[in-house]
C-alpha cells in the first residue's frame, strides 16, 4: 500500500492540488483521499453572479466527480479537527482519516475586526448559499419598498468582493426596477484600496454609473439590526449613522476556526498557517495553500489571498505532494501577478494584464477577458463542454 495522502478543501487550492497530484503521482505510490464540506467545486470569483441570477449556480458549481480520477476517494464531511501527532483528520460525523501527508486548503473566513454587532447583523459572500441568501433578502427588501420609501442596501468593504457585490445588486435593481438605494462603504480613502489610482478611478466611474453611492474615509464602528455607525473624522465629529434594510460585509479575510487548535505555526490573530515557498508548514507532513495559508514570498511578504494566487500555487503544491511521497526535492513557488479583472455588473475593468500594452481598460475587451479567465479555469479542472456551457453567464 502506498502513502496515505489527504487533501482538505474543494476550492481553487484543493481542486487544483488534487488534479496536479493525480498528474504527478505514479501507480501504487500513494492513495489520495479528498475531503470537503461540499460535493462540488465552486468557481468562487464568479459567485457574485448568483446574487443577480440564482440560475447561474449550476454553471459555477463543478461536481467533484468531474474533477478527480476514479482512484481518488472523495469524502463529504465537515472537518472538525486535525491531530498532527496522531496524523488524523476528524470529521463531524465521527470519522477519523489517517494520513502520511496532508494538504490543508480550507479557504478563509470573513474578518469582522471585533466591530460591535457586525457579525450578528451582516450577510457575507463566502459560498453559494451566501449568494442565494443575499439575492433573497435584496428581493424581499425591494418588494417591500416604495418610490417614496426605497430600500437601502449597504455593502461594507470596497475591495474586489465588495465592488463586484455592489455592482451585481445595483444591476439587479435596474433589471427588476426595485426602488433600492445601494451604498458602498469603505474605511480607507478610495475604492480598491492600495491599487493604482487609474484603476480606482475606472471602478468608481462604473459604480457611480450604476447609481451606487460611494462612502469612503470612515470606518464602521458599530452595527445594530437596522443601522451602521461610522467613525467621526475628528474629535468634533461624532460620526454618522446609516440605516439599512440589507447589510453585506466583505471587509476582510481571516483563517478558519478549525485551524486554531492545529499544532502548526500560524498567525495567532488570523489563524492563517505559515508555509514556506514549497508549501510545507512547521510540521513537515503538513502542507498549506490558498487563503488558509501565509505562503512565504521572501522579504517578509506573503502570497495574496486571491483566486489567481491559489490557482497558480495549486499546480506546484500538488506536484510537491507527489515529490514528498517519493522523497524528492521540493519545488519552490513565487506568485506572478498576471493582472486584475473586476466585474461591475454588466461591465468590467482590467488592469496591468500581462502581455497587454494598455494599463487600464474596460468595455468589451475587459468583459471578454473576465469570461476567458473563468472559462479557462473550468476547462482546467473539468471539461471544454462545461466551460462552453458556462460562457454566456460569466
Amino acid at each position: 500500500m502506498g502513502a496515505q495522502v489527504v487533501v482538505v478543501g474543494s476550492g481553487y487550492a484543493g481542486a487544483g492540488a488534487v488534479t496536479a497530484f493525480e498528474d504527478a503521482i505514479r501507480d501504487d505510490e500513494a492513495e489520495l483521499t479528498w475531503i470537503s464540506d461540499h460535493e462540488y467545486h465552486l468557481v468562487l470569483h464568479e459567485v457574485h453572479r448568483v446574487i443577480r441570477d440564482p440560475d447561474v449556480a449550476p454553471k459555477i458549481t463543478i461536481p467533484v466527480s468531474e474533477i478527480k480520477s476514479d482512484a481518488t476517494d472523495f469524502l463529504q464531511g465537515r472537518v472538525t479537527g486535525i491531530d498532527t501527532d496522531e496524523r488524523t483528520v476528524s470529521l463531524g460525523d465521527g470519522r477519523q482519516i489517517s494520513y502520511d501527508y496532508l494538504l490543508v486548503g480550507v479557504g478563509s473566513g470573513t474578518a469582522f475586526y471585533g466591530i460591535e454587532g457586525l457579525e450578528e447583523h451582516s450577510l457575507t459572500l463566502k459560498g453559494l448559499e451566501d449568494a442565494r441568501r443575499i439575492h433573497r433578502e435584496v428581493t424581499e427588501a425591494g418588494e417591500r419598498a416604495t418610490r417614496a420609501e426605497p430600500a437601502r442596501v449597504i455593502v461594507g468593504g470596497a475591495g474586489l468582493s465588495g465592488i463586484q457585490t455592489a455592482g451585481e445588486i445595483a444591476t439587479y435593481c435596474d433589471e427588476t426596477q426595485f426602488p433600492i438605494e445601494v451604498t458602498l462603504v469603505e474605511g480607507l480613502d478610495e475604492v480598491f484600496p492600495g491599487k493604482d489610482p487609474e484603476v480606482q478611478r475606472a471602478l468608481r466611474e462604473r459604480l457611480e454609473a450604476l447609481d451606487v453611492e460611494i462612502r469612503t474615509g470612515r470606518f464602521v464602528s458599530a452595527v445594530d439590526d437596522d443601522a451602521i455607525r461610522l467613525d467621526g473624522q475628528s474629535e468634533e465629529d461624532d460620526g454618522e449613522t446609516l440605516p439599512y434594510d440589507v447589510l453585506v460585509w466583505t471587509g476582510g479575510v481571516t483563517g478558519q476556526d478549525l485551524m486554531a487548535e492545529v499544532n502548526v505555526e500560524k498567525d495567532e490573530r488570523s489563524r492563517r498557517v505559515y508555509a514556506e515557498s514549497d508549501f510545507q508548514t512547521s510540521d513537515d507532513r503538513v502542507f498549506a495553500i490558498g487563503d488558509a495559508a501565509l505562503v512565504d514570498q521572501g522579504d517578509g511578504e506573503f502570497a495574496p489571498p486571491t483566486a489567481q494566487a491559489a490557482w497558480q500555487a495549486a499546480e506546484v503544491a500538488g506536484e510537491n505532494l507527489a515529490r514528498t511521497v517519493r522523497g524528492e526535492p521540493l519545488q519552490t513557488w513565487k506568485h506572478t501577478d498576471k493582472g486584475t479583472v473586476v466585474s461591475v455588473g454588466e461591465t468590467a475593468v482590467a488592469h496591468d494584464v500581462q502581455g497587454v500594452p494598455v494599463s487600464t481598460f474596460g468595455g468589451v475587451p475587459a468583459k471578454v477577458l473576465k469570461k476567458l479567465i473563468a472559462a479557462r479555469w473550468i476547462y482546467t479542472v473539468s471539461s471544454a463542454r462545461r466551460s462552453v456551457d458556462a460562457w454566456p453567464d460569466m
